[in-house]
């Protein structure tokens, strides 16, 4: 070896000379700690953050089953005074013909207020209507002194029920000339 040449220093010796000055960095444990912790706390939003959005889903289908289940009763309710109308007038054994007609024009007029206060609403349009395939069904076509595809008469009335129709009024038709 010559003189001037001077050994490396050991490996498990630092070298000696000026300290540079380094922040110091956090450890490794420290980081490690720190992203396990942020994990845990992302992990439990989300499991919270699923279980309720299931208990809104499950509160969903029950309030859908319910509506579904009871969305007849208010209607069932308005019909019931027209049940007892009915049963009333099979009570009475020696009723005249024209007791039996009052009462079947007071039970016609409840039913048609029952149906009314449900939006069931008749279809009976007028002669000389226009004829409308989305409200009518022509039984017939007949020979008449007015426009052709017009409404001559109504031979069964029809009922919308909220704007949808439930039956279309069956009616004649006038042909053309």
């Amino acid at each position: 070896m010559t003189p001037d040449m001077n050994p490396p220093p050991p490996a498990d010796q630092a070298p000696s000379g000026p300290a540079t000055a380094e922040p110091a960095a956090p450890s490794l444990e420290t980081q490690l700690a720190e992203l396990q912790a942020r994990q845990g706390e992302m992990t439990d939003a989300y499991l919270r953050a699923k279980a309720e959005t299931e208990n809104v889903r499950r509160r969903a289908e029950d309030e859908v089953s319910k509506a579904r289940k009871f969305a007849i009763e208010a209607f069932a309710e308005s019909l019931l005074p027209v049940m007892d109308s009915l049963q009333a007038a099979l009570a009475i054994q020696n009723a005249t013909t024209e007791q039996m007609r009052e009462g079947v024009d007071a039970t016609l007029r409840q039913l048609t207020a029952a149906l009314e206060r449900n939006k069931v609403v008749q279809i009976a349009p007028p002669a000389g209507t226009r004829f409308d395939p989305h409200q009518h069904q022509a039984i017939s076509v007949v020979p008449a002194q007015q426009e052709a595809n017009t409404v001559v008469g109504v031979l069964q009335k029809g009922y919308l029920i909220a704007d949808r129709v439930l039956r279309p009024a069956l009616v004649t038709v006038a042909a053309p000339q």
